[in-house]
């Protein structure tokens, strides 16, 4: 069966859009969308093995999908490998900055180098990413840029390092927004909050009590769906979206907002949207 998207058929034909961690996870089932709305999808990743299958899938599914094997760390390589896409498949509509990663752990354990190491995943990375692909391309031709960040308006405690990453991704969101809008570029963000996603499995056995019981501090008390993320990407990255610039949507059931005195009732018609016909639920949600 096909991705069932909930947009138009063909909505991204002719586009080129790269997906950032498009192995696995949020990255993965976007991707999986992209294509099934027609883009020309360019997987970047650190593990060739990761982006191959995913590349196997979509093109299973009748999708086109290609890769590039590169740390979004390192300036030279995210340089040069833009320049390869742009060679082989010309003007660059999209970019997705998705990857990203963390462990957990109080500041007071941090180390400068484990600090260091999480903010130029999710923070310099997507910089790189984002500049050279305006730079190459976006900067002629215009373009929608879409950062993935998270929920950390109220602080992230135990993940301080990726927390302080995620609020430069969302205030450097906003300034390339008023720096490159007069190319036509886009530029906004996408705030997921408690999802079930693959990522989930990248914790450490003793988080799965508390894993187990996130959706009790989410309003709608449930875990959000990759689907339910790559749709909003979607849309972002879509002409329906021309006239937002600057912003960042919540996909996070409200769990970001309310405080500790307002009690969360037992949730009653909470449907949810999982068109992603490849999702797979994570090992640490999967019943004993």
């Amino acid at each position: 069966m096909p991705y069932s998207s909930v947009f138009k058929d063909k909505l991204f034909a002719a586009q080129t859009i790269i997906v950032t961690g498009g192995g696995s996870g949020i990255g993965r089932c976007n991707a999986h969308e992209l294509a099934a709305l027609g883009a020309q999808v360019i997987l970047i990743g650190r593990k060739p093995e990761k982006l191959d299958a995913t590349q196997a899938e979509i093109i299973e599914d009748g999708g086109k999908a290609d890769t590039r094997v590169c740390d979004i760390r390192e300036e030279a390589g995210v340089v040069d490998t833009i320049r390869s896409i742009v060679e082989t498949h010309g003007q660059i509509h999209g970019l997705v900055n998705n990857a990203g990663g963390q462990f957990p752990g109080p500041l007071s354990s941090i180390s400068q180098k484990g600090f260091e190491t999480v903010v130029r995943t999710n923070l310099t990375g997507g910089f790189l990413m984002a500049r050279e692909v305006y730079k190459q391309s976006m900067s002629k031709h215009g373009g929608a840029i879409v950062n993935i960040i998270a929920d950390m308006w109220g602080g992230m405690p135990g993940m301080g390092h990726s927390g302080a990453a995620r609020a430069g991704m969302e205030n450097l969101t906003k300034t390339a927004a008023v720096e490159w809008a007069s190319s036509g570029t886009r530029v906004n963000a996408i705030a997921p909050g408690w999802i079930a996603s693959s990522g989930l499995d990248n914790y450490d056995i003793s988080m799965k009590p508390l894993i187990s019981q996130l959706a009790e501090s989410v309003p709608q008390k449930r875990l959000g769906t990759e689907a339910e993320v790559s749709a909003a990407i979607c849309f972002l990255l879509s002409e329906g979206a021309c006239f937002i610039n600057g912003t960042t949507i919540r996909v996070d059931g409200a769990a970001s907002l309310g405080n500790r005195v307002w009690p969360l009732a037992k949730a009653r018609n909470t449907p949810e949207f999982n068109g992603f016909h490849r999702s797979v639920t994570p090992k640490v949600l999967q019943k004993d």
